[in-house]
């Protein structure tokens, strides 16, 4: 690798990153699709503008041996972004072989292990965090970036923003759940944040301007469902009518 090639590759690089938030892309495609320039990148010794059918053939295979095919069809796609916004080139089609498509019914975690699942949650935010994604029926992302103000108590339902497929919608919110959401914000008082993050204790939450971490709120959910013997992907939703204390 030359300085100029290295030069080259963060100059395009910084390039990808301005059109991916100019095309108006979900902040988790963005990492994604910028992810897959940088592993690609040192792939190939940042020299990645004319790359060959049988050099991305290598690159496809060698990375379906130690990650899933997700993370494949994520590279492809983000290569395929940098060529055709920030190169302006067309794209080489390299044909890959894709896996059959499996159909498996969810894991649907019934009430009464929901409620195992929220007692032992020690933790005050994860514990009202989880009843409210599982009792409103939201994705973790979705639950993490609640504001209060997407809280309509007056016609009881809740305003999502930014969800799957950019768009907005509104779901029901019951009782049990505004009543808890009222008494957690008595507690940390933030002005904007449903679930302010946890860096600077109760005290500094009121003034915190980002959620909850997504990494603590994921590693805490799979440390208590392992704790109560639960080895369903909880995913999905559960309609919760108890309430848990706080």
């Amino acid at each position: 690798m030359t300085a100029s090639s290295e030069a080259n590759f963060k100059h395009n690089y910084q390039s990808h990153l301005k059109h991916l938030k100019l095309k108006g892309l979900q902040p988790k495609t963005i990492e994604a699709y910028a992810r897959a320039i940088r592993r690609i990148g040192q792939y190939f010794d940042e020299q990645i503008t004319e790359l060959s059918e049988p050099q991305l053939t290598d690159y496809f295979s060698d990375l379906l041996e130690s990650h899933s095919w997700s993370s494949v069809k994520l590279d492809l796609y983000g290569l395929k972004f940098f060529y055709a916004h920030v190169l302006h080139k067309p794209w080489v089609n390299i044909g890959l072989i894709k896996p059959p498509r499996a159909q498996r019914l969810p894991d649907i975690v019934t009430v009464e292990e929901a409620q195992r699942l929220f007692l032992a949650t020690h933790t005050l935010s994860y514990r009202v965090f989880y009843f409210t994604v599982y009792s409103l029926g939201l994705r973790l992302g979705e639950g993490l970036r609640l504001e209060v103000d997407d809280i309509d108590a007056e016609h009881q339902r809740v305003h999502i923003r930014d969800a799957k497929g950019n768009k907005d919608r509104l779901v029901p919110l019951p009782e049990a759940t505004l009543s808890l959401l009222r008494r957690f914000w008595q507690v940390h008082r933030n002005p904007v944040l449903l679930f302010p993050n946890r860096q600077g204790g109760l005290k500094g939450a009121c003034r915190a301007t980002t959620p909850l971490d997504r990494g603590g709120v994921q590693a805490t959910l799979r440390k208590v469902a392992q704790d109560c013997g639960l080895k369903k992907r909880l995913r999905h939703t559960v309609y919760v009518t108890a309430m848990p204390r706080i």
